[in-house]
């Protein structure tokens, strides 16, 4: 899990994003860090299941770091999609 000033820092970073953009989250300060707190919280909840969802090859030849690499390309272009 990310440490509380990594959580802090991420929604510091999400708000300035978010202003910069002129993008506007329909959420107050305090609901937007309850999502960042629970998007890490899921994460790593659901750390084993995307590591038996990967092939057996991928779990074995991958590090943690490409593992991660691997899912936030996947879910960055799903999301882009929607946009």
């Amino acid at each position: 899990m990310l440490t509380e000033a990594e959580r802090a820092g991420l929604w510091e970073r999400a708000m300035r994003e978010a202003s910069v953009g002129r993008e506007s989250l329909a959420l107050t300060k305090a609901q937007l860090r309850a999502a960042i707190d629970a998007s890490d919280a899921w994460i790593e909840q659901s750390a084993v299941a995307f590591q038996q969802a990967l092939p057996a090859r991928a779990r074995a030849g991958l590090t943690a770091r490409q593992k991660a690499r691997v899912l936030l390309l996947v879910a960055r272009r799903r999301f882009e999609r929607e946009g």
